[in-house]
């Protein structure tokens, strides 16, 4: 609850007089909550967002303004803006009824006008927004974002926050390449494969990961590495050299997590963690 004092002062021709001081309180019936449904954040990939807000007064709060500052935090280089807002994504319930798009009147920060809710009823507003170049990246990276709503009615602006931490995991992507890529019979050749991870988090040897490939033509006398480490048939992968299946045992691809910098602007890199396993055979 607001607490207010007031007095009153009597005036009269030679001074003046001040009262008792009284106070009161205002009960405040508005209150708004801030989720987001996912749990972490990851760049590129878009978070939803849902502010609430509750009305447990007698009387409709009408011509309410949402603000949401997108994570906006201090940095050297001035204030950042970590989140993005998707276009056309605000949607607008009211007492759960899908209602008409509100105008969204800017988008850094994000504001949404012409805002309803009922006596004893609720508005809920859900849009999304994704995470940009300023986002925090790494363990222990977040983003907390404060959403504001305000009104002509209302005492005083009411707050929610909500936050979301980095994704802390492995984030893993593969390339093939052919070396050389003309090659007369009986000649060697090698295939590259380059495992990159863009995560936060390793790829251990409890992830169980695995390169499974088939080669056509059926390579003979073939050669394993993986990060120059000769691996072993049988032990570190099998291959039939009937068929040109190929596949390492479940385990023995690890990969380092990625390494995450920011600059002197407040922009965070990416230097994905890399494992290369090489296959040399006879064509």
């Amino acid at each position: 609850m607001a607490t207010f004092y007031n007095k009153a002062t009597l005036t009269y021709n030679n001074g003046s007089t001040d009262s008792n001081v009284v106070s009161g309180e205002i009960a405040e019936v508005l209150s708004a909550t801030k989720t987001v449904l996912e749990d972490s954040y990851d760049v590129n990939t878009p978070n939803t967002y849902l502010v609430s807000i509750v009305n447990s007064g007698a009387n409709p709060y009408t011509g309410l303004t949402v603000t949401d500052n997108l994570g906006e935090y201090t940095h050297p280089s001035g204030t950042l803006t970590p989140l993005d807002y998707e276009a056309d994504s605000v949607r607008y319930y009211v007492n759960g009824a899908l209602q008409p798009a509100p105008t969204v009147t800017a988008t850094s920060p994000l504001t949404v006008s012409g805002i309803s809710v009922p006596a004893n009823g609720n508005a809920l507003i859900i849009y999304k927004a994704y995470p940009n170049e300023y986002a925090p990246l790494g363990d222990g990276a977040s983003i907390t974002n404060t959403v504001t709503v305000s009104g002509p009615t209302l005492p005083n602006d009411i707050e929610a926050s909500a936050t979301i931490d980095h994704a802390n995991e492995p984030d893993l992507s593969i390339t093939k390449t052919l070396s050389p890529e003309t090659v007369t019979e009986n000649s060697e050749i090698t295939y590259t494969f380059v495992i990159r991870n863009n995560g936060a988090a390793p790829v251990l040897a409890d992830a169980n990961a695995a390169v499974t490939d088939t080669f056509d033509p059926v390579l003979r006398n073939i050669t394993v590495t993986l990060d120059g480490r000769t691996l072993t048939e049988g032990t570190d992968y099998t291959y039939d050299t009937a068929t040109g299946l190929f596949q390492t045992e479940a385990g023995r691809i690890t990969v380092p997590a990625a390494a995450f910098t920011s600059d002197e602007n407040g922009v965070w890199t990416t230097m994905p963690g890399v494992t290369v396993l090489k296959v040399t055979g006879t064509i």
